[in-house]
């Protein structure tokens, strides 16, 4: 076996260091097939550092957490997403969910929603342009997207993407909710302040406090709980459990689920669960 070259000394020792980092900090757990990926992602900020080994890096983030750490997670997360993903959600959510909702929140006239793991803004933007296009205008539309990758949510609240990225949407949606770039722009769309205004964009470590003060008829947390352990799970669905309204739903992943985690939810459709009483 020949062994890779590489600018940076790298140890099994400096991995496993730094998935202990991410595991104390933000619960994300860090398979063994990462070894390469940390090397390839972290490499920018250890040249940039100064240091010629990764046991310097490992040493700088203890001595330095919070200097260090947003730079840290931004480089090593994973931000896969794109408009209207798993559509079956949305479907869903035009279908059954708003129709329902119309009716139960008729007094307040108001929709509150959290997007947890927003990523680049897709999710938070799909599930505006759902609302817009399914309930009455007079009503209060509040989303809140968060994310533990600052960098990430630059990008969404910036709301400016490729037109790649928007290829699939359809052209009656592309020119309702988005506007498209002219000159250095002319191959970028930006979505349009209608739809905006309508999102809140926020840093968040999921294993720390949370400030919002919950209410909301649904949240989306799709892809984010497949980074953590089992117990980690179990919290996470039943602190959100505890923002949601009662009947409230949550949105997970299509490759996890609450089977078998003691929380207050029932499982009604394609991974889509409701709250109910225990």
């Amino acid at each position: 076996m020949i062994e890779k070259v590489r600018e940076f000394e790298y140890t099994l020792e400096d991995f496993n260091c730094l998935r202990k980092i991410s595991n104390q900090h933000s619960g994300i757990m860090v398979p063994d097939d990462k070894f390469d990926m940390f090397y390839s992602r972290l490499s920018k900020r250890v040249r940039m550092l100064g240091f010629s080994r990764f046991k310097q890096y490992c040493d700088y983030l203890h001595s330095y957490p919070d200097q260090e750490f947003t730079q840290f997670i931004n480089a090593v997360t994973t931000n896969l997403t794109s408009f209207f993903r798993e559509n079956h959600h949305f479907d869903y959510l035009s279908q059954s969910l708003l129709p329902e909702l119309l009716k139960k929140n008729q007094a307040q006239r108001q929709i509150k929603v959290w997007s947890a793991g927003c990523s680049t803004g897709e999710e938070p933007y799909s599930i505006a342009m759902a609302l817009m296009e399914n309930i009455p205008e007079d009503w209060a539309i509040k989303i809140l997207a968060t994310d533990l990758d600052t960098n990430v949510l630059s990008t969404a609240a910036e709301a400016i993407y490729p037109l790649d990225k928007v290829a699939a949407i359809g052209e009656q949606r592309l020119h309702r909710w988005f506007q498209k770039g002219v000159g250095a722009q002319n191959n970028k769309v930006r979505v349009k302040s209608s739809l905006r205004r309508l999102i809140h964009f926020a840093p968040l470590n999921l294993m720390q406090e949370w400030p919002m003060k919950g209410g909301f008829d649904f949240i989306f947390c799709r892809n984010v709980l497949i980074y953590f352990d089992r117990d980690t799970k179990s919290q996470l669905a039943n602190r959100y459990a505890g923002l949601l309204r009662e009947g409230g739903h949550l949105f997970i992943g299509h490759s996890e689920s609450l089977h078998q985690l003691d929380t207050p939810f029932t499982l009604i459709g394609n991974t889509i669960y409701k709250k109910t009483a225990l």
